[in-house]
């Protein structure tokens, strides 16, 4: 080969070599122009977890679709509810408070059984280990009755070990925290908020048939009643157990609706089997 035709065909090479380059750059422009804009949207915006810091209204994604398509997806949105559905297939990596070992958990542990899954926003926040602590203070009642607890939140295994070993309220704690990491449990049970990467405080009972007979779903700023809960529980032991319905504010000893045996008689007239004043006692 001449010295002539040697360096064009290295300058050829460079050339191509730039040209290379050059493309590689403009793919990994294009490839980090949304992750930025959203980047910059976030902190232009003030998005930051809400857990315990105040309300804010969930976004919502619009999608173009005509107005028929998109009250349809709106009205299903609106009623959605886990209530007489059977609980989501799930498996997931937990920390075991009681035992203080990393274990896995799944939908499949509780069948067969009463048990309540309750999602709260995030570790080292502020309202989540006063209930948890409230829970853990009634283990042994749930124990009695039967009911598994499984706490869940989006943090790591790693994360719930280090929040239960420093946060003095969670001493002595003998509850088992899931670790929903990739944010699918949360989003199956209908609790995530995507735009923010959190749960909101949702709580669910599930009977034995693996059905769930109650929810209670809050933002941020308001704990649970743990009371209340149990009042729930053993309300609905009871009318699974009997067949009778529980009216409003039942606890045990109190009057119950005996709708398996005189549901003709009792219709339009429940106040003759029971009144306000029985209710509110």
């Amino acid at each position: 080969m001449s010295a002539a035709r040697y360096i064009r065909a290295a300058a050829t090479g460079d050339t191509l070599q730039r040209i290379g380059m050059m493309g590689a750059l403009v793919f990994v422009l294009i490839w980090m122009t949304p992750r930025v804009s959203r980047l910059d949207d976030s902190a232009n915006t003030g998005d930051v977890m809400s857990c315990d810091t105040g309300i804010k209204p969930r976004k919502t994604v619009k999608i173009d679709q005509n107005p028929a398509q998109q009250f349809s997806q709106e009205k299903k949105a609106m009623s959605s509810t886990m209530v007489r559905r059977e609980m989501p297939e799930f498996t997931m990596e937990a920390y075991d408070a009681k035992t203080g070992h990393f274990t896995k958990v799944s939908s499949a542990d509780y069948k067969g059984k009463w048990a309540v899954v309750c999602f709260y926003p995030a570790d080292f926040t502020f309202v989540c280990p006063t209930e948890i602590a409230a829970m853990n203070a009634k283990y042994d009642v749930f124990q009695e009755m039967g009911v598994e607890i499984l706490a869940v939140s989006v943090d790591s295994k790693f994360s719930h070990k280090r929040f239960v070993e420093t946060e003095p309220i969670l001493k002595g704690l003998q509850l088992t925290i899931g670790a929903d990491t990739t944010q699918e449990v949360s989003e199956m049970f209908g609790v995530l908020i995507e735009e923010e990467g959190v749960a909101l405080r949702g709580r669910f009972l599930f009977n034995p048939d693996g059905i769930c007979v109650a929810q209670e779903v809050q933002a941020d700023s308001v704990g649970r009643n743990v009371h209340e809960f149990i009042r729930q529980v053993e309300a609905w032991q009871h009318a699974t157990k009997t067949g009778e319905v529980c009216p409003a504010g039942w606890r045990p000893g109190k009057k119950t609706l005996p709708v398996n045996t005189d549901s003709e008689k009792m219709t339009g007239r429940v106040g003759d089997y029971i009144t306000i004043e029985e209710i509110m006692s």
